[in-house]
């Protein structure tokens, strides 16, 4: 590859017709990164910055044939997995990905998306976890949604969160940042399997915002492709994410959508300068606050 070449991420999921969430924010959020993105749509979507009426999933041959043209003709740094709403379409990107196992690959796998889907939702939760996580360098997901994975089958018993980390962990994935939402504080949380490596505390944002943990996994993979390691993505990633929902803009009546190019805009008020921790505080290793 040239040099003057940005490092490539080839990222996978569904077209976000307001630019907040899925493939857009990708986009933009690699651009940003200094990364250039190349994508390949699970699905389309219905809607506006106030909810989402519709989706529609694509044909899994379409979306493993397009992915294996792109992996043939340029030479991608790093994988971003984002929804699908098809179990079929997480076997055909698993399948793709498993010929590509030096390349490291982001998950953050969302099931809230399509109510069509909801019957199909235990074989979706079941695909991912058997052929996806053992892949994945880095799952991001909140509580709910790792206890899902780790519970395919919604009429077993529910792992508490401890187990469900571990047993996503023994399946094969590297890392999870598990995030948690409390009443006022963001909480991240990324563990191996060695354990807890840090934890990150985050004042949690007073409006609605949509496409946050598009654009952390997206941040995190471009910073991948760069040759970063993954503890150190995650945290460069998190300020990252900090100071674009800080600048963050409502386009629309509905919720508001993080400014991925607030370094390029004019910005003399101290919202633009890197977060600090609270004031009087000093964080324990491992552990920072915002």
């Amino acid at each position: 590859m040239p040099s003057d070449t940005p490092p490539i991420v080839l990222t996978f999921g569904l077209s976000d017709p307001t630019g907040g969430g899925g493939l857009q924010a990708d986009l933009l959020t690699l651009a940003s990164m200094g990364c250039h993105g190349a994508s390949v749509l699970t699905g389309y979507t219905v809607r506006d910055s106030a909810g989402c009426d519709e989706v529609t999933g694509l044909d899994p041959e379409v979306v493993a044939t397009q992915a294996r043209m792109l992996l043939e003709d340029m030479p991608v740094a790093a994988f971003k997995v984002g929804a699908a709403t098809r179990a079929e379409v997480v076997s055909a990107i698993a399948e793709v990905v498993a010929d590509y196992d030096d390349i490291p690959l982001i998950l953050t796998p969302d099931f809230t998306l399509d109510d069509e889907h909801v019957l199909a939702a235990d074989e979706l939760r079941e695909t991912i976890a058997d052929l996806l996580a053992p892949q994945t360098t880095l799952l991001i997901a909140d509580a709910a949604t790792l206890i899902a994975l780790a519970q395919p089958d919604s009429d077993a018993e529910a792992p508490s969160l401890d187990a469900a980390i571990a047993h996503l962990l023994s399946t094969g994935c590297e890392y999870i940042l598990a995030m948690e939402t409390g009443t006022h504080r963001l909480v991240n949380t990324l563990y191996c399997e060695d354990g807890q490596l840090r934890q990150d505390l985050w004042d949690r944002p007073t409006q609605p915002l949509m496409g946050l943990t598009d654009t952390l996994g997206a941040a995190i993979a471009a910073l991948l492709a760069n040759g970063q390691e993954p503890p150190e993505a995650v945290r460069e990633a998190q300020e990252y994410l900090y100071q674009a929902a800080q600048s963050a803009f409502r386009p629309g009546m509905g919720a508001w959508i993080p400014d991925r190019f607030f370094w390029a805009r004019s910005n003399d008020s101290e919202d633009g300068e890197k977060p600090s921790g609270d004031a009087g505080e000093t964080p324990p290793a491992g552990e920072a606050r915002h």
